[in-house]
């Protein structure tokens, strides 16, 4: 975001979630979401053994190794908690101490009960045998506009080509994800992660791809919008709403889409 607003960059790459927080602010040249990527959280919450059944009043009295307060993967988890009529606070005890990517070997080493993860983390645990995936905070929050492009609206304005052009190729690529299986995607993007196996590259892109992570199109909708706010309020992270028609631009995902 401090990139986009600066000028260094045209377009950014980012949770929704920014441009909410920057147009409260008051920008006027605000950034606004013209692509939406993603629409489910990627994280998943790790057990130390497997369960069944797993239901999440099992996260009473317990301690969790959870993100830092106000990101997204920590407001997610307490959104998801709350909806279940658990206390983020009082019921259990979520360890925020921990820097984001030193959880899983933490809790290698010993730390807390359950840990909320990201790929490929969660499966590294798995492989690992210290660590089981028991639920998807992607699938339990609901259709979350995690990831989206965004650019600020005086670009959008000038340069009106190249964000169609940027937004159809996007589009292409969405469609190559959902046309083709994971084991084809996992092949295909294995030189951007030489350090993972093809076979737990392509269980990751499963786990992904199973759960709806990617929409079919770019359109960023006005629930997905009203969702995010309403995370965003329960973590008292919301000062005001902002207005969906400002934050958002539908017009090139819809062309790109046709």
């Amino acid at each position: 975001m401090t990139a986009v607003i600066s000028g260094e960059a045209d377009i950014g790459f980012m949770g929704a979630e920014a441009t909410i927080y920057t147009y409260n602010e008051g920008a006027t040249d605000y950034v606004v979401n013209f692509a939406q990527l993603t629409q489910r959280a990627g994280n998943f919450l790790v057990a130390r053994e497997p369960v069944e059944d797993f239901s999440w009043d099992m996260l009473i009295g317990k301690n969790i190794l959870g993100g830092r307060k106000g990101g997204m993967p920590e407001m997610v988890f307490e959104y998801i908690l709350k909806k279940n009529n658990i206390d983020p606070f009082n019921d259990l005890f979520i360890d925020q101490s921990i820097d984001f990517g030193s959880t899983a070997a933490a809790f290698s080493g010993g730390q807390g009960d359950f840990t909320v993860e990201f790929e490929p983390s969660a499966t590294a645990l798995e492989l690992e045998g210290d660590g089981y995936v028991v639920a998807s905070l992607g699938v339990e929050s609901g259709y979350v506009p995690y990831t989206s492009y965004s650019a600020k609206q005086s670009y959008i304005e000038e340069n009106p080509e190249v964000i169609q052009k940027f937004t159809n190729a996007l589009q292409k690529g969405i469609e190559y994800t959902q046309n083709h299986t994971p084991e084809e995607i996992a092949k295909i993007i294995q030189p951007q992660f030489k350090e993972t196996e093809i076979d737990t590259l392509t269980k990751i892109v499963t786990r992904y791809y199973e759960q709806d992570t990617w929409k079919d199109n770019l359109i960023f909708e006005e629930d997905s919008l009203t969702l995010l706010q309403d995370i965003l309020d329960e973590a008292g992270e919301l000062t005001k709403r902002a207005p969906y028609k400002d934050l958002v631009a539908t017009e090139f995902a819809e062309k790109a889409y046709q």
